[in-house]
């Protein structure tokens, strides 16, 4: 393997592993015991286990102790500077913040049914008040550890928002909120800090992420890797294709794209290296299959979680919907690599370098079972709360029965790394509730969907086009989860007034907000694979925007055509289904230069001209039709089809001296 590139774009991309603290082992006891006692609380509220003793804990109270037992985790955790990490144990400040981080969450939930029955969003006691501010500091200090500084000052511009709102001009202005009493209506409004992202934190994605990292711990990560290689490993481009299958399995489970780079990265892009892959083309697959993984069911990242309760539907319904456009993407991805190993001759691994198979099946069939009983709980018992528990029981049981036994440090370990993963999560999603909560207590959140409409002139592809941009750009500059939250309450009551299916514009915000993983000037994905490919992160972020193409089209498909996300009969989704995947392969063949069939599609004039009708025909063909464009679904495909038609009849113009190689 080459050396990282010392690129700071690059530092950045793989920050989230090194900015952690290395903690003396009194303070691991401490996040140790935080941690666990956190799971146990989410398993007690959960699996309901106070109606059978008689101590019910509210809602409030059991979201406020969640935030008093991983928010202090966050200060001990993630230092407070880059250089604090090299001392040997936390410092007094630190220590002060986790102490009063903790006392307040403790304060909140002993308050929390006074809080409810007392208005206090509006009408609290001046000891609240001031604790509001108290919570308001901690959150965007907490963040700014976690999230970095570009979230951080966006929160802290919305936040400090509402008392400057009526001064503000046209759009922006808003209902005035007085400084001391903001504060209230942050730490106690359920449209705020508690409010839904914190909510759906408790309520589902706690499980999801426990069972994510128990996969991880107990060698699915490398059995998922040896399956993908024992079956894909062979055939030609078989590096890259192993890197699809295996980091689409992970990536659907850890729903971090650079940790699942990082992860599957380490085998999958040597293997492609040695298999005739440039350092760019290795680093680039490796980066858009691991962003497709959390766009992947059966889990795929918190935002789904957090959409599922922005939609008030069973995150199943989500986890469905996502089907199609995930295949769609990862058929388009398979269908580039295997056009560009067919274009440049590479072939696959050695069959005796391989697993076989049958072997790696039965060191690893538990992990399948454990999977297989979390989609059945999903999708036949709709106990979307309680099947990740279930699922990692098993997990774990199976584990120490079949396969490599965990031991006590092994079991310290994984429990210390799902603390400082759900405290991360704590703070995100503890300061997106401080947006959430500006908008709501300002209006603002109704005043600025009219004004889109008007804006776009109308016009819902003006506002599709406008929630593109505005979901990248906010996608370079903030979490995934941060950037839809802020657009689910911007912009996507604009685009559903607008008439388009509510499920179609809340994915459509969450695949554009992926986007910026592989599409440069950020491409944190791509940067994380180069520094492990040893390629010019750049290039490599270039190369990923071409092999991910295809996810650029997705969005716009299925928000014009639900039937792309099973809303719809039958026929209709088969229809729709087939001409895409028609679509799909032309523009895969198209933008590597190589169609199955066909062979190569020449250079020169003629071989440019007639990839690029052979990509129009395909864009056409996977193009549901639109009824605001006079475009209907079946004329699409017949204009698809006769300038594709066009373009295969130029390739024979544009390599004369090439014949066709198959």
């Amino acid at each position: 393997m080459n050396a990282p590139v010392q690129n700071p774009q690059v530092v950045a991309a793989v920050a989230e592993i090194l900015r952690h603290r290395v903690l003396p082992r009194p303070w691991r006891a401490v996040v140790l015991a935080m941690v666990v006692i956190a799971i146990g609380l989410s398993v007690y509220q959960l699996f309901n286990l106070g109606s059978s003793i008689g101590w019910v804990i509210l809602d409030l109270s059991y979201l406020d102790l969640l935030v008093a037992f991983l928010l202090p985790v966050v200060f001990l955790v993630f230092p407070m500077r880059p250089a604090d990490k090299e001392l040997p144990s936390p410092p007094i400040y630190d220590i002060v913040l986790f102490g009063v981080a903790f006392v307040l969450g403790c304060y909140l939930a002993w308050n929390a049914v006074p809080a409810v029955e007392g208005g206090w969003e509006y009408f609290a006691p001046t000891h609240a008040r001031l604790s509001s501010f108290v919570l308001w500091a901690l959150m965007i200090e907490a963040v700014r550890r976690t999230a970095g500084l570009a979230l951080t000052i966006i929160v802290l511009i919305f936040s400090f928002y509402p008392p400057v709102a009526e001064y503000m001009p046209g759009p922006l202005q808003g209902a005035q909120q007085p400084m001391w009493e903001i504060g209230q209506y942050y730490a106690f409004s359920a449209e705020a800090v508690f409010g839904i992202p914190m909510r759906a934190f408790g309520k589902l994605v706690i499980g999801f992420v426990i069972f994510g990292i128990a996969l991880q711990h107990t060698g699915a990560g490398r059995f998922f890797i040896d399956l993908a290689f024992a079956m894909l490993g062979h055939v030609r481009g078989g590096g890259a294709k192993v890197a699809i299958f295996s980091s689409g399995l992970l990536g659907s489970m850890s729903g971090s794209v650079i940790t699942n780079v990082l992860t599957t990265g380490t085998l999958t892009i040597p293997a492609m290296r040695r298999t005739g892959f440039s350092k760019d083309t290795a680093a680039a697959v490796e980066a858009c299959a691991s962003t497709g993984g959390v766009l992947m069911p059966p889990v795929m990242g918190a935002t789904a979680f957090v959409m599922a309760s922005f939609l008030e539907v069973p995150y199943v319904d989500i986890a469905v919907a996502a089907i199609i456009p995930s295949v769609m993407y990862y058929l388009g991805l398979f269908m580039q690599i295997d056009a560009y190993a067919a274009h440049n001759g590479l072939k696959g691994l050695p069959r005796e370098e391989l697993p076989r198979l049958l072997d790696v099946l039965k060191a690893g069939w538990h992990y399948i079972f454990s999977l297989v009983l979390l989609v059945w709980m999903l999708l036949y018992l709709k106990q979307e709360a309680i099947a990740p528990f279930y699922a990692t029981v098993v997990l774990l049981a199976t584990n120490q029965v079949f396969g490599k036994r965990l031991t006590f440090a092994d079991i310290k370990h994984f429990l210390y790394e799902t603390a400082k993963i759900l405290a991360e999560l704590v703070a995100i999603l503890g300061a997106i509730g401080l947006i959430v909560g500006a908008l709501s207590a300002t209006g603002l959140t109704g005043s600025l969907a009219t004004d889109l409409i008007l804006l776009a002139g109308g016009s819902v592809y003006g506002l599709l086009l406008m929630g593109a941009a505005t979901s990248f750009v906010l996608g370079m500059g903030m979490t995934v989860t941060a950037a839809y939250v802020f657009l689910a309450i911007v912009l996507a009551p604009s685009l559903v007034t607008s008439g388009l299916d509510p499920m179609a514009v809340h994915l459509f915000i969450l695949y554009w907000g992926m986007l910026s993983y592989i599409t440069p000037p950020v491409a944190l994905g791509a940067f994380a694979a180069a520094t492990i490919s040893g390629s010019d992160p750049m290039r490599t972020g270039f190369t990923a925007m071409r092999l991910g193409s295809i996810i650029y089209f997705i969005p716009f498909f299925f928000v014009m055509e639900p039937a792309l996300i099973l809303q719809g009969t039958p026929g209709d989704i088969l229809v729709v289904l087939s001409s895409a995947v028609v679509g799909v392969a032309l523009i895969a063949g198209a933008t590597q230069g190589y169609l199955v069939g066909i062979g190569r599609m020449g250079t020169g004039m003629f071989g440019r001209a007639s990839r690029l009708m052979v990509f129009v025909g395909g864009l056409l063909f996977a193009f549901p039709g639109s009824d605001d464009l006079g475009i209907g679904h079946w004329e699409g495909v017949a204009a698809g089809a006769v300038i594709a038609a066009l373009g295969l009849l130029l390739v024979r113009f544009g390599r004369p001296a090439e014949g066709v190689a198959r």
